[in-house]
C-alpha cells in the first residue's frame, strides 16, 4: 500500500481508476463500507509520493534537497531578495528550517544573505549568479517530468485537480484552527 512503483490500479464502474489493495485493506476500517474519503485520500497520499519521489530523484543528482530547491525557487522570484520570515510563511515550514535551507544554500553558492538596506537589522536572501544559472539548468529537465507525469491532462482537467488539492488545504486549515479554539 506505501510503495508508488508498484501501485497496481482497477477501474471501477465508471472506469474511473481506484486501488483494489487499498479498497480491500480500508473496507473493515470504513464506517458504514463507504471507503470513498478514505479512498480519496490514500490516492492523494500515493499521487504526493510519486511527485516527492520524482522531485528527490531530480534533486539529490545535482545536489540539493526538495526543501532547498523550493526555497531557492521561491528566493529566484524576489529579485531583490526576501527574508527568512517571509520565506517560511510562503514555504509553510518554520523560520528555523528555512534558516537551514538558506545556509545549505549559501554554501553551495547558489543563494546569499545580504543586509536589508531598509532596515539595518534585518537580513534578506538573494539568489546568486550561479544559483540562476543552477535553476536554469534543472527546468529543462524538470518541465519535461512534469510533462510525463500530466500526460493526457486536459488543461481544465489540470486546473480541477489544482483546484482539489488546494481545497483539501483550505480544509484542513480550518478543522486545524477548529481545533485549537477547543
Amino acid at each position: 500500500m506505501n510503495d508508488v512503483s508498484d501501485a497496481a490500479f482497477g477501474r471501477d464502474a465508471d472506469d474511473r481508476l481506484f486501488s483494489p489493495g487499498v479498497r480491500a485493506a480500508l473496507a473493515g476500517f470504513a464506517v458504514d463500507g463507504d471507503t470513498g474519503a478514505l479512498e480519496a485520500a490514500a490516492a492523494v497520499r500515493t499521487a504526493a509520493r510519486a511527485l516527492d519521489q520524482l522531485r528527490s530523484r531530480g534533486t539529490d543528482n545535482r545536489g540539493l534537497s526538495p526543501g532547498a530547491l523550493d526555497i531557492l525557487i521561491r528566493v529566484a522570484g524576489r529579485e531583490a531578495g526576501t527574508n527568512v520570515k517571509d520565506l517560511a510563511a510562503s514555504a509553510g515550514v518554520s523560520s528555523r528550517n528555512v534558516t537551514g535551507l538558506v545556509d545549505t544554500l549559501e554554501r553551495a553558492g547558489l543563494a546569499e544573505r545580504v543586509p536589508d538596506t531598509r532596515d539595518r537589522r534585518s537580513v534578506l536572501v538573494r539568489i546568486t549568479p550561479d544559483g540562476r544559472t543552477w535553476l536554469e539548468d534543472f527546468r529543462r529537465p524538470s518541465q519535461a517530468a512534469m510533462a510525463a507525469v500530466f500526460r493526457g491532462f486536459t488543461p481544465e482537467e489540470m486546473a480541477v485537480l489544482r483546484h482539489l488539492c488546494l481545497r483539501l488545504v483550505e480544509n484542513h486549515q480550518h478543522l486545524a484552527r477548529y481545533l485549537e479554539d477547543r
